[in-house]
């Protein structure tokens, strides 16, 4: 059974571990490694760039880019100024590639961005921008595959379309037997009770919103 604790990322106690850090929920572990298999006979080092991620990880992240110690990309991966924009503007820049701290499906241990090492060219790092799995990147033919083959494994991209709410992110994939049913789970009055005692940035604004946020930046 999942806890609120672990939907919100404040818990770990629902994860295993994959490889080094990285640590995603035991069913979740079989399954990529066994897609990981099946890429590697396809001739690709499939691995991951970021599996579970905390609530207070994710908090950093939100905070630095409301408050402009990290970028804030448009929909074209270009840098944002957010000197000029108003809270809710600012709030839904970030919200197009980053989640709300305790909003993440990275909390859950059913969500994995993914690449292939041996794929980038020497001197590169890994950037984790849409150019980058698209025709002409170097990961596009990793794309390829997956495209053909993540559903055996139950994988799919829940961020495949821009409809509105998170940039289109072909390297996240999500464990949809579980994650299916947490996204369900996740609600505005679960989300706000994780926050209490907590500094998050524009707090005010997004609490006045969540029932509208939600939808748009969570479920894909």
């Amino acid at each position: 059974m999942i806890t609120a604790e672990m939907l919100t990322g404040c818990s770990t106690a629902h994860l295993s571990t994959l490889a080094g850090n990285h640590r995603l929920q035991p069913a979740v572990v079989s399954a990529f490694r066994a897609m990981q298999q099946a890429a590697a006979s396809a001739g690709f080092n499939l691995q991951p760039a970021s599996t579970f991620r905390d609530f207070q990880r994710q908090q950093l992240i939100w905070n630095e880019k409301f408050e402009g110690k990290r970028p804030v990309l448009d929909k074209n991966s270009q840098p944002i100024d957010l000197s000029a924009l108003s809270v809710a503007e600012r709030c839904e820049a970030i919200l197009h590639w980053s989640a709300l701290p305790g909003a993440s499906r990275h909390h859950w241990g059913t969500d994995l961005d993914v690449y292939d090492p041996s794929l980038l060219p020497p001197g590169k790092k890994l950037q984790l921008e849409p150019w980058e799995y698209q025709q002409g990147g170097y990961f596009y033919a990793l794309t390829q595959w997956l495209d053909v083959h993540m559903a055996e494994f139950d994988f799919y991209r829940p961020f495949s379309e821009d409809r509105g709410g998170v940039a289109i992110e072909p390297w996240h994939l999500s464990y949809r037997p579980l994650a299916q049913q947490l996204v369900k789970q996740l609600t505005p009055e679960l989300l706000l009770a994780s926050w209490q005692g907590k500094q998050i940035a524009g707090q005010s604004w997004l609490a006045a919103n969540l029932a509208t946020l939600l939808p748009r930046f969570l479920q894909g």
